[in-house]
């Protein structure tokens, strides 16, 4: 399936309130997003935490995903989610 601009508003309006997480971590970084389907949109939690000495803090922050990101997210996620009917 291609996720073109019609194809990608379906599944997000067929799955909402989906949700997933992916976290990442390195030698002095970790990062968690919290992805939730929400109001025909992609929506993203994100906290992230630094251990270097002079900055070590906690950054969280939410914002909507741009078309990219969402198409990504389709692609990457596209077993977890109801796409039934769309071709």
């Amino acid at each position: 399936m291609r996720f073109t601009q019609k194809n990608r508003q379906q599944v997000l309006d067929q799955n909402e309130g989906h949700k997933t997480q992916s976290s990442y971590s390195a030698k002095n970084f970790s990062e968690t997003r919290v992805y939730e389907i929400k109001d025909g949109g992609l929506n993203v939690r994100a906290e992230s935490k630094t251990s270097w000495a002079d900055s070590g803090r906690t950054d969280s922050y939410r914002y909507s995903a741009d078309a990219e990101e969402t198409k990504r997210f389709l692609r990457d996620n596209r077993d977890e989610l109801n796409t039934d009917g769309i071709e």
